[in-house]
């Protein structure tokens, strides 16, 4: 069967995966592999890309998010957070009564995850895993009290549907939080960083993980990406007010916020 057809789903609807265009119903799975290969190298691998910068990244994400540290009940909804990364920093920085649940759709992510939860003695009445799509959340309307997602929303198909998703699941006046790669916005730095991207990170992910193909992936879902302010004008359009960003190392990275009022 040529490529071009099996690139279609039956609408003839297609999307990106990196720089290739397939149909948007072959994509998911796509995606499913690229992070069923890379779960137990990912953190790891995160350092080795950023040079660590994705910690500092990390706890910017938690800071603009300002966890209670009070006793009060106050649940958050980490998606696409598998290895747990987002969710235990939330609970170290939280009261008592905060909790996490992390959706992902990667079993081998959340796997992880677990692992490392259970090492760290987190209990399941404090940090629940639950597998779903980002696009259809298995979880009743207006039952977090904020909602994260941290270099996950750029694998998810539909990103208008996550978003709205995102807005559904949240109680008014709970806050939504994405932390992604973004566009650089620095003169010089922009073609650093290109070079870096597309040449020494899938290098790394062959020497380190074994696995060139899937960091290419990577590299290219970051280029396809909206830039700040068509993410930021999506994430209006799903409802949010009071939105924002904010560029993190000149636009490498950006933290998006917004309220659901």
């Amino acid at each position: 069967m040529p490529d071009d057809v099996k690139n279609r789903d039956e609408s003839g609807a297609e999307t990106s995966f990196g720089f290739a265009r397939v149909s948007q119903n072959a994509r998911q799975g796509l995606v499913n592999e690229v992070f069923s290969k890379v779960a137990s190298r990912y953190d790891l691998m995160n350092d080795l890309m950023s040079g660590g910068l994705h910690r500092l990244w990390k706890a910017d994400l938690i800071t603009a998010l300002a966890p209670p540290e009070s006793g009060a009940p106050f649940a958050l909804i980490d998606v696409a957070g598998g290895t747990g990364d987002i969710a235990t920093r939330f609970l170290d920085a939280a009261g008592s009564g905060a909790t996490a649940t992390i959706c992902d759709i990667s079993k081998e992510m959340m796997d992880e995850g677990r692992k490392r939860a259970e090492a760290r003695g987190i209990g399941r009445d404090r940090l629940t895993f639950v597998q779903g799509n980002a696009e259809d959340l298995p979880f009743e309307a207006g039952q977090f009290d904020a909602y994260t997602i941290a270099f996950g929303i750029r694998n998810v198909t539909r990103i208008d549907a996550a978003l709205a998703e995102a807005y559904r699941v949240l109680k008014p006046g709970s806050r939504f939080l994405c932390l992604e790669f973004s566009n650089v916005e620095m003169p010089l730095l922009d073609r650093l960083y290109d070079a870096y991207s597309f040449n020494a990170i899938p290098a790394l992910g062959h020497l380190v993980a074994g696995d060139a193909q899937s960091y290419r992936y990577l590299v290219e879902s970051i280029r396809r990406f909206p830039d700040q302010e068509r993410f930021a004008q999506m994430i209006k359009d799903a409802g949010f007010e009071r939105v924002r960003y904010r560029n993190l190392t000149g636009g490498i990275a950006a933290i998006h916020s917004g309220w659901r009022l």
